[in-house]
């Protein structure tokens, strides 16, 4: 499974709301390219970007913007983060 969790901090949030992004944590040994794949498929959405991070406690994160037509904030809410 590539996609694990949403992240739900004051961070994500800022984000969502500024940026039209979420944070995922991901698989470690996930690409770009399979991230944006699971997330279209998962959830019907389009994603523009994806950007990954390696945490201090070991997880990979997942920076993905969304395209203008699909609100962050939207997805979020089905997620149960707002």
């Amino acid at each position: 499974m590539i996609i694990k969790h949403p992240v739900s901090t004051e961070k994500s949030i800022r984000l969502m709301e500024s940026e039209n992004k979420l944070i995922f944590v991901v698989d470690e040994k996930a690409t770009k390219q399979e991230i944006k794949k699971a997330i279209e498929e998962l959830f019907s959405v389009k994603v523009v970007d994806v950007k990954t991070h390696n945490d201090s406690k070991g997880r990979k994160k997942a920076y993905v913007k969304f395209s203008s037509e699909t609100p962050a904030i939207d997805l979020a809410t089905k997620l149960g983060l707002m």
